[in-house]
């Protein structure tokens, strides 16, 4: 008997083993699209692209969550032939807010970059006191029909 149990043990450590040192791939962060995201503070930036069809004017798309219970005001800054541009974005207590597409009431053209289509390139997000964050951000063209809406020339202004 003791035999047996000792047998099983030893096939159930043998054949589940390897899993006792493998990451958990749900346990990792990652951006399920093309876009990028952070988080600062209560503040949620997510699915961030930048479309266009050529590196002139690209079209600043993602969608922000504010998980407080107050207003929020948004900075979106970005280098642009040696200075620093910014624009804002308000949102709404504990709401989302998308920037960018078709229908959403603001859109941010981001000009003078000298971004390459394909590449990343820097944008820097904060509101109120925060430390703010930079990610990398993919650009994008307009040749895939889920992007050819949110080309610059495609927003209404």
């Amino acid at each position: 008997m003791a035999a047996t149990i000792a047998l099983a043990a030893a096939v159930m450590v043998g054949v589940s083993g390897c899993t006792f040192s493998a990451n958990i791939a749900t346990q990792k962060d990652y951006d399920p699209s093309d876009g990028v995201g952070t988080t600062i503070e209560q503040v949620s930036v997510r699915n961030v692209m930048l479309i266009g069809e050529s590196n002139d004017e690209l079209n600043l798309v993602m969608t922000v969550a504010n998980n407080s219970d107050e207003q929020q005001t948004l900075s979106v800054q970005w280098e642009a032939g040696g200075t620093r541009e910014t624009e804002t974005v308000t949102l709404e207590p504990l709401g989302l807010t998308r920037v960018g597409g078709p229908d959403d009431e603001q859109s941010i053209i981001v000009t003078g970059t000298g971004a390459t289509m394909g590449g990343l390139h820097p944008i820097f997000f904060t509101y109120g006191d925060a430390e703010g964050s930079e990610i990398l951000v993919p650009v994008l063209d307009g040749s895939l029909p889920e992007y050819e809406l949110f080309v610059p020339s495609a927003i209404e202004r």
